[in-house]
């Protein structure tokens, strides 16, 4: 019997290379209360309003709201953890409508040996905006505007809310799981409508961004083994001739006898 074979659609929001029985392992969530962090935890937990915390891979991690970000940032800075390793978020629009943000935090206090390190997460709907803590931790200056240039996600009060690493007439956001990984119709002419024109793209033509591409015509990029030619030039499909020692020395049988003879029994 053979399985049915489901369609690839919208590939990037579900793995569909790995095998469909397989089930893996989630990592083991211990209660604050039982670890290092448990201070941390009683600290917070008189002064916000957690609605999820536990330890994950020797890591503290606190949902709050996103009402309680910048009030969670402040305390945890002034009790120790002043250092934003990283800010970004998670994209969960297709499974139920949400982004998942998450600020890194660390502590250079050796007094926190067994709980140097944090995280601070809180969900919000797509196209809900969210406050700046640039403010309270200078990196996320940076952070923010990369949040910003990859989600679409826009954080308000921040200082210069501008795409940092797409230009600042991109069309969409690369990191979201929508969009497509070869770019979309923006993304294959972005180049030759900014250099050249509009005018110029039946001449030109887009933009190949596919990584694994192959042009068998293109003898720029690619070179075929056996069809080698002169950069720039016109691929040729004859092959260079391989020659054998044999085509030089005497064939072994001139010619065969007009009448051969047949053997009855073998000798």
């Amino acid at each position: 019997m053979i399985r049915r074979r489901t369609p690839h659609k919208d590939v990037q929001k579900k793995v569909y290379h790995t095998d469909r029985f397989y089930e893996p392992l989630l990592t083991e969530k211990i209660p604050l209360e039982d670890s290092a962090y448990k201070d941390v935890f009683e600290y917070l937990n008189t002064r916000v309003k957690l609605t999820e915390s536990y330890v994950e891979l020797g890591q503290a991690v606190f949902y709050v709201k996103k009402e309680d970000v910048r009030e969670t940032l402040i305390l945890l800075k002034s009790y120790g953890y002043n250092v934003l390793s990283e800010m970004s978020a998670i994209d969960n629009l297709a499974i139920d409508g949400t982004f998942h943000i998450f600020y890194q935090l660390n502590s250079h206090n050796k007094s926190f040996a067994n709980c140097r390190r944090m995280r601070v997460k809180c969900v919000i709907r797509e196209l809900e905006s969210m406050p700046s803590v640039s403010d309270i931790l200078l990196a996320a200056n940076w952070s923010e505007r990369e949040c910003y240039d990859m989600f679409g996600i826009k954080f308000e009060n921040h200082p210069f809310l501008k795409r940092i690493l797409m230009p600042t007439d991109w069309v969409g956001f690369p990191l979201l799981k929508s969009y497509p990984l070869k770019g979309d119709e923006f993304a294959a002419w972005y180049e030759v409508d900014r250099i050249f024109g509009r005018e110029y793209r039946d001449t030109i033509g887009c933009e190949q961004r596919d990584s694994a591409r192959v042009d068998r015509g293109d003898s720029i990029n690619f070179a075929r083994i056996g069809r080698e030619v002169a950069k720039g030039e016109i691929p040729s499909d004859s092959i260079h001739k391989i020659t054998y020692q044999e085509e030089s020395k005497p064939p072994i049988l001139q010619k065969f006898p007009d009448k051969p003879k047949e053997m009855e029994n073998r000798i």
